[in-house]
């Protein structure tokens, strides 16, 4: 604790040396991620398959890279607008002063990302932290462990460390780094471990992101077509072998056209992924273990499960994608987030239904509605909460970075992204200028109320109301 005090300590003083970093700072800092990331695509790719064991560079590529360098764009594009001052209106009383809203950096930033995108989900926030002129501290995960150390290495080389500075270890470092008295501190990953780092974060009363999961619905309307359902249903499950975070962890439908999606879905499952080396594998033999179990205890309990890829093409693969039908709801599958390659399928009769079942469940952290019915479409939207929404499609609300990212509950506090980003490792100092009516004394401040009072004050507090 107090070498990371310590360290901790060498960092404020840096950031105190420039606690306002200039437009032009903050982007060179900000192009050296990308630059970094340019540079370094192939051999990144090789340390994230030696820690999934199947990881294409395709899907590393568009999951890890392209979210990069699209926060690197869009905050280059748009870094100066969002420091400008944001000017207030006065109520007249005021005479001629002035209010605005200042961008102000908050000083040193704990970012604690997970192991499912270890690229991504480190240098994402870190880009908007850098944005709002801040020092960032980054502790990846230990279960990607590979990919994490070359990722420290790198920000090593390209960065001082008093810039943005990396800690590696396991739950012990973990538990340390929630703890030090950070001006934010940013987590992301499971909800038990999210609950751990909150109580640490407290102590110090840090401010705290909380980025987590949840069980995802993707509901599919009577209205929908269900080929083009189950083709992004399917996608969104198995990209990264289903560990992500606002996949969809389960479906609900029509009793009627349960059985012709099902048909879909494998067939659009065998067409997707049936190349071994196009589906992610489980990130350690841990991970592998849970799918089993829960897999194993939805069946006996009387699910049915169905195989999503054919038996031709299933010899290479650690664990095979699977949909299950008839799952009680005792099941853990339908208690707990999957984070794998598992999609109950849950029957209800009517838009009713099913929002009465998503709202029975916490907030999740993303929803999707599949159909063309727009009354319907409404009613999910205004009736359920999630932290976002994709309708006909999954996942792409999160690639969208004007939108803000975020949960809702238990599924996370706070959000990123984009402005949003920006916003959340800023502070957002209000200042008043006081001034009198065209420059003179007169209605100066708080002149017309101080002491001793007089008629003049309550015949101005009359008129005012």
């Amino acid at each position: 604790m107090n070498r990371f005090t310590l360290q901790l300590d060498e960092i404020k003083a840096a950031y105190a040396a420039e606690p306002n970093p200039s437009l032009e700072v903050r982007l060179e800092r900000i192009g050296r991620i990308e630059k970094m990331i340019a540079a370094n695509e192939e051999k990144i790719c090789k340390a994230l398959v030696a820690d999934f064991g199947v990881r294409h560079s395709v899907e590393t590529r568009l999951a890890e890279f392209q979210m990069v360098y699209q926060a690197c764009a869009y905050t280059r594009k748009h870094l100066k607008e969002w420091m400008k001052p944001t000017p207030v209106d006065t109520p007249f009383f005021l005479g001629g002063s002035q209010a605005w809203i200042e961008n102000q950096s908050i000083g040193v930033v704990g970012i604690m990302s997970p192991w499912n995108y270890p690229i991504q989900l480190a240098l994402v926030p870190a880009i908007a932290a850098l944005a709002a002129g801040n020092r960032v501290w980054l502790k990846p995960s230990e279960r990607s462990v590979r990919t994490s150390g070359f990722l420290a290495s790198l920000i090593q080389e390209y960065f001082h460390s008093s810039e943005f500075c990396v800690t590696t270890g396991g739950p012990d470092v973990a538990e340390i780094f929630s703890g030090l008295c950070f001006d934010h501190l940013f987590f992301t990953g499971a909800q038990e471990i999210g609950k751990k780092v909150m109580r640490s974060a407290a102590d110090n009363l840090t401010p705290i992101t909380l980025e987590l999961g949840g069980k995802s619905p993707a509901i599919i309307d009577p209205s929908a077509k269900l080929k083009d359902a189950a083709a992004s249903i399917v996608y969104g499950k198995l990209l990264n072998g289903g560990q992500t975070c606002i996949a969809p962890d389960y479906v609900l439908i029509a009793p009627q056209d349960q059985d012709t999606f099902i048909t879909e879905l494998q067939a659009v499952a065998q067409a997707q992924f049936s190349n071994p080396e196009e589906l992610t594998g489980p990130i350690d033999d841990s991970q592998l273990a849970h799918w089993q179990y829960l897999a194993n205890d939805a069946i006996q309990r009387g699910a049915q499960a169905i195989p999503l890829l054919r038996p031709d093409t299933q010899s290479s693969r650690r664990f095979e994608p699977i949909a299950l039908i008839n799952v009680s709801v005792d099941a853990l599958v339908l208690q707990e987030e999957i984070f794998g390659p598992i999609l109950p399928i849950m029957t209800t009769i009517d838009v009713t239904t099913a929002i009465a079942y998503v709202n029975s469940k916490p907030s999740p952290l993303a929803l999707y509605w599949f159909g063309k019915d727009k009354a319907n479409m409404n009613r999910i939207l205004n009736e359920t909460r999630s932290g976002g929404v994709t309708v006909n499609d999954t996942l792409l609300h999160a690639t969208i970075e004007g939108l803000p990212f975020g949960g809702i509950g238990p599924s996370g506090m706070g959000a990123y992204h984009g402005k949003k980003g920006f916003d959340t490792f800023s502070h957002q100092k209000s200042v008043l200028e006081v001034r009198g009516l065209f420059g003179l004394n007169l209605l100066h401040g708080t002149k017309l109320v101080q002491p001793p009072y007089r008629k003049t004050i309550e015949r101005l507090l009359n008129w005012m109301n």
